[in-house]
């Protein structure tokens, strides 16, 4: 990604809004948990770059989930200790 790609930012902040429809059709209490993801796709954003992957999509979705991993492994000490 960068000078003959767009940027990650760019492709990121693209796929969300073809992802509005989506969001619109869930319901009213899902919805932060949508826009949650984005924002944790966003914090990723400098790994996703250097992926410089031909399917950006695939650097959102591991994004969103190596960030919904961590939040996992948080919770999980916190209930152990």
């Amino acid at each position: 990604m960068g000078r003959t790609n767009p940027t990650y930012r760019d492709f990121l902040g693209r796929f969300e809004d073809r992802c509005q429809p989506f969001r619109r059709a869930l319901r009213r209490e899902y919805r932060p948990a949508f826009d949650e993801l984005f924002e944790q796709a966003k914090h990723h954003a400098d790994a996703a770059g250097y992926l410089n992957s031909t399917d950006p999509e695939l650097a959102v979705l591991l994004s969103m989930l190596v960030a919904q991993q961590r939040e996992l492994q948080m919770l999980r000490e916190e209930v152990q200790d």
